[in-house]
């Protein structure tokens, strides 16, 4: 006896789930791939038609297959970052750096919940510092460093206990050097070479958005 056809479309809906999880993540990161220029074909591998990313070059996947590194680091490669990064969540390491990346830090990079490292330095990234980033309670490395971005250094971060590198050196940022939290620990030169910083705070004395415009 034929079974009934709802259940033959049951049975393909849950064949299909893993599937779609998998590919929301490689959809992700191939509109990173879009959105970037690659003349040396580092992304060659990435093709959005197998199920996951997981042996794309430069990706690192758990055993569950989601994505938990990017590593792009020193690829020579251009473009902008894209909002879909946010949406891979299990991501715990994101290696964009010595680059020539342009364009913002995405707002949507503080969804990522679990990452321990956000290594954007050496690129040519400008506008600020999303407040957002405070979201990442996980996260120990952030070197934003050689780049042009502006703005204050958001205070959230200074709410991230695990965070033990902080590294914004070489851009045009403004305010004050919060004095909380991590940044207790974090050596001055790793804010030097931004004309329009100042600090650090002495004890709220100073506005922390002084000279911020």
């Amino acid at each position: 006896m034929a079974a009934p056809i709802w259940l033959w479309a049951f049975s393909v809906t849950l064949t299909l789930i893993p599937s779609v999880l998998g590919n929301s993540e490689g959809d992700a990161l191939y509109t990173l791939r879009r959105s970037l220029t690659d003349p040396d074909n580092v992304l060659q591998s990435w093709d959005p038609t197998l199920v996951n990313p997981c042996t794309w070059f430069h990706i690192t996947c758990n055993q569950d297959n989601r994505v938990t590194r990017v590593d792009l680091g020193n690829s020579n490669l251009s473009g902008h970052l894209v909002p879909e990064l946010g949406k891979l969540e299990h991501l715990q390491y994101l290696e964009l750096y010595k680059n020539n990346i342009q364009g913002t830090i995405p707002t949507e990079l503080g969804n990522l919940k679990r990452l321990i490292s956000l290594d954007l330095y050496n690129n040519n990234i400008s506008g600020t510092i999303p407040p957002s980033l405070g979201k990442l309670k996980f996260l120990v490395f952030l070197r934003l460093n050689d780049n042009r971005l502006t703005g204050p250094i958001p205070r959230e971060l200074a709410g991230i206990s695990s965070l033990k590198v902080v590294d914004v050196s070489n851009n045009d940022l403004c305010g004050t050097i919060p004095t909380s939290g991590p940044f207790e620990h974090i050596p001055l030169n790793n804010f030097e070479q931004n004309p329009r910083l100042e600090g650090p705070e002495l004890l709220g004395l100073a506005s922390y958005d002084t000279n911020c415009s």
